[in-house]
């Protein structure tokens, strides 16, 4: 990939969506992708303004930045805007922003309007505030952020909780890239016992382990360009595709149904109704809307950002762009549904990928398309091992800057990332347990994030602009709180006392930020 600067990546993608999206609405019979049209002006109409007034209420400056004045060679390391741009974006995006959608679409337009709308105001914002605060802190990472706008307790239950994803992570992203390459790209069986499964997911592993432990400028700071390119391919490559192919969509406006070539009839609106669209459309559509992980990721580029005024683009645009490929593939999926080539299953969301791909871009097109997609979890992945290890290292103060330190602390994740993938792989209903818990832990990770965010929002003169977390983390305790609480998974808890539950948690959640933030804030004065 050219050494260009990414804001002029994004103006050219900017107008390809417009000039294919005008196209469209003239030429076509059938305006039938008007809502996703209206969905994507959301998002970066939507994105324009939100992202500038974000940056506004954080107020970056000069300062020097932790890559200058902390700067080891290893993970302190000054790199290029577009680098860290499209690095933080291949560590954010991983298949969160295609299964998710690709499941999600099932409950129909509507997620052409959920998705930018929480994106703008929820994950992006999220993000931003996140990889800010963690690059004025020092480039500390998120425990000890979370520590520092927090208390002891708060703190103990985030360390357990964010490792356990980060395992989880780094686990889901060896299957789901392991099995799409066996079998859409290889056309293995990608079955427990055969032998071509575990060699492929042994060269994901390998990798992952080079990538934790070899400092970032020399082996992810070289190789994400690479995937970047590939990962634009994909996603523009099937963006262009559904408007040439002329992709039939269901309209918000419409009797949410399509009439299959078979003359069977698929009802988006029997799914809605039948599957509780709050809290469980917010648990499926992670990434794409607001990713909890997301915040462990951004810590790792705060170490090597040149000035706090190149945030809005590294932070707040990479997710907007992660919100992009969700509407992609979302109507790339429905696109699927509607003309009969994939059975509308959410179980079949890896089997639609290949559908998708190979009906756009063809033969070759599709299998460099499905490269891009297996390119996302697995850069996704090793940047999530190496914010685990940098985290417990932070913690218990081993020195990084020894290789023998490093391995032997990577050797340890390493272990147990292979234990919790032989489960998944070995028992039949593994990965389904694994995905549940990945997803629910996911989104429930933002909280703390949130809660970190509008502490420093108090304690930095800007509390008045608290609601900007507030909301969005008020929102995402009241679906995690109800889905734990229902999900079999969880409690098994009846919808009625579930939904009673969440409400209140909500309620408690805020209540008890503002109470600290403004008890720490008043202390601060004291001082």
């Amino acid at each position: 990939m050219p050494k260009f600067h990414i804001i002029k990546t994004l103006q050219l993608e900017t107008l390809l969506i417009y000039y294919f999206s005008v196209i469209n609405f003239y030429e076509r019979e059938e305006n039938d992708m008007i809502t996703f049209i209206i969905g994507l002006v959301i998002l970066f109409g939507g994105a324009a303004l939100y992202g500038k007034f974000c940056e506004k209420v954080f107020g970056p400056d000069d300062r020097k930045t932790p890559a200058y004045t902390k700067q080891d060679g290893v993970d302190y390391v000054p790199m290029r805007e577009w680098k860290n741009s499209l690095i933080n974006l291949l560590n954010i995006a991983g298949t969160g922003p295609i299964l998710g959608p690709i499941q999600g679409i099932l409950f129909g337009p509507i997620a052409f309007i959920t998705i930018p709308i929480g994106n703008i105001i929820g994950g992006a914002m999220h993000d931003y505030f996140s990889g800010m605060i963690c690059l004025r802190d020092g480039g500390s990472q998120m425990p000890e952020t979370i520590r520092r706008y927090s208390n002891k307790g708060v703190y103990g239950v985030y360390q357990v909780f964010c490792s356990l994803l980060l395992l989880l992570v780094g686990a889901v992203f060896i299957y789901t890239p392991g099995d799409i390459a066996a079998t859409q790209v290889f056309g293995f069986d990608g079955s427990a016992t055969s032998i071509s499964t575990w060699v492929i997911y042994g060269v994901i592993f390998v990798y992952y382990l080079i990538a934790t432990v070899f400092p970032i400028d020399k082996i992810i700071g070289r190789i994400y360009p690479v995937f970047g390119a590939i990962l634009l391919f994909s996603a523009l490559g099937v963006f262009i595709g559904l408007f040439v192919k002329g992709y039939p969509l269901v309209e918000l406006w419409g009797n949410w149904s399509w009439t299959l070539p078979d003359g069977g009839v698929l009802s988006y609106s029997d799914y809605f109704n039948a599957n509780h669209f709050i809290p469980i459309f917010f648990i499926t559509v992670a990434c794409g809307i607001l990713s909890g992980f997301h915040s462990t990721q951004t810590a790792i580029i705060s170490r090597t950002m040149k000035s706090e005024k190149q945030g809005r683009m590294t932070f707040y645009n990479m997710m907007v762009l992660e919100g992009f490929i969700a509407m992609v593939w979302a109507a790339g999926a429905m696109g699927v549904y509607n003309l009969g080539l994939q059975a509308a299953d959410a179980s079949l969301a890896t089997a639609t990928i290949g559908v998708v791909c190979k009906n756009i871009l063809g033969p070759v097109g599709g299998v460099i398309a499905l490269l891009g997609v297996i390119v996302l979890p697995i850069t996704s992945g090793d940047t999530a091992l190496r914010s685990l290890r940098l985290a417990i290292a932070e913690s218990f103060h081993i020195d990084q800057t020894s290789k023998a330190k490093r391995m032997g602390l990577a050797a340890v994740i390493f272990v147990l990332v292979a234990v919790i993938l032989v489960f998944a792989k070995m028992n039949a209903n593994g990965f389904n347990i694994l995905w549940r818990y990945f997803a629910w832990s996911n989104q429930t990770l933002s909280l703390f994030a949130f809660l970190a965010i509008s502490v420093w929002m108090f304690e930095n003169g800007k509390a008045k602009f608290a609601w900007m977390p507030l909301i969005p983390g008020a929102w995402y305790a009241f679906v995690t709180i109800t889905y734990i609480a229902n999900a079999k998974i969880g409690f098994n808890i009846p919808w009625t006392g579930a939904y009673i539950i969440g409400v209140c948690a909500a309620a408690v959640y805020v209540g008890v930020i503002i109470w600290y933030a403004n008890k720490r804030r008043a202390l601060k004065k004291k001082m």
